[in-house]
């Protein structure tokens, strides 16, 4: 379960919470605080949670940094993540700083909600279709975008991909970091969705597995499509696959959100989360009779975003 979900003092109402924090992925501290902000509110959004009450901020100051750029670093990321959660209709109310070689960010995100605000992750059924919010390759993004500084790193993919490519696959990666899941939260309820989970540290096939496991029903989960940031995928076939990328357990930060849903709602779910968040959806998998597993299948269909 992507969130702690408990019974509170009221009846009928639950506490839904989760916590996260990262080092930086990004090279402007106040998308970093955005990326932050976004991953933690993702695991609600995951469980079809739309509204979140309140928000608390982990904060690492780094000792590494001059005391002016530690100033300014620290107070952008606060911001990005402080605009991000006032965007996403939250506020942050509280928290805990420290210092820390690396600068960190991060927090907890809370709601207090009925058992209607939530879609629990164990209800996919046989039939469904799969939709994933965002493409994959956001690790290897990253990656790619530290060895263009690196002359022995770049040596070793140079041939693949230009310096321009990799730019452009890391600002859509970014921008793909940065943006929040609620819509798709509220696509969830809208056209029915039955469970859902976000796609994050585990990797595609690692929350698939996860999903599948938890579904009450005999199915097995399995991926036809797989939608990944253009040139990633020869940039990780060029480093020998070490983030094993199609094998599905390359990881994402702050991902999108992988949805089981009634096939027949399926393409009204991806066309109109396109136009919400201007940036595409699709169609990856199925849930089918099985033993609660989950697979990618054979030769995969990439398409590349």
């Amino acid at each position: 379960m992507d969130c702690s979900v408990v019974d509170t003092r009221h009846p009928g109402m639950y506490l839904v919470s989760t916590t996260d924090f990262f080092y930086p992925l990004v090279e402007d501290p106040y998308l970093q605080g955005r990326v932050a902000c976004c991953n933690v509110l993702s695991d609600l959004y995951a469980m079809g949670v739309v509204e979140c009450d309140t928000m608390l901020m982990i904060l690492a100051a780094s000792t590494k940094m001059s005391g002016p750029e530690r100033d300014v670093v620290t107070t952008l990321m606060i911001k990005g993540f402080s605009d991000c959660a006032r965007e996403a209709g939250t506020s942050v109310t509280g928290g805990q700083t420290v210092l820390n070689p690396w600068p960190i960010i991060g927090g907890v995100a809370k709601s207090v909600c009925a058992e209607q605000d939530m879609i629990r992750p164990g209800g996919a059924r046989v039939g469904d279709a799969i939709v994933l919010t965002k493409p994959l390759g956001t690790q290897v993004a990253v990656n790619a975008q530290e060895w263009r500084h690196s002359p022995k790193e770049w040596a070793k993919i140079s041939d693949v991909v230009t310096e321009d490519e990799v730019a452009l696959a890391f600002g859509m990666a970014t921008e793909s970091m940065c943006r929040l899941n609620i819509n798709g939260a509220r696509m969830m309820h809208k056209h029915g969705a039955h469970a859902a989970t976000d796609v994050t540290g585990f990797g595609i096939l690692g929350h698939l597995t996860n999903l599948a496991r938890e579904t009450k029903e005999a199915v097995s989960m399995e991926l036809h499509t797989l939608p990944i940031l253009a040139k990633m995928l020869a940039v990780e076939e060029k480093r020998h696959c070490m983030f094993r990328l199609m094998e599905g357990y390359s990881a994402e930060t702050s991902g999108g959100l992988m949805v089981c849903l009634p096939a027949e709602n399926a393409q009204a779910f991806v066309d109109e989360l396109s136009a919400l968040d201007g940036q595409p959806a699709w169609i990856i998998g199925r849930v089918v009779a099985g033993d609660n597993t989950a697979r990618i299948l054979p030769s995969p269909t990439v398409i590349e975003v």
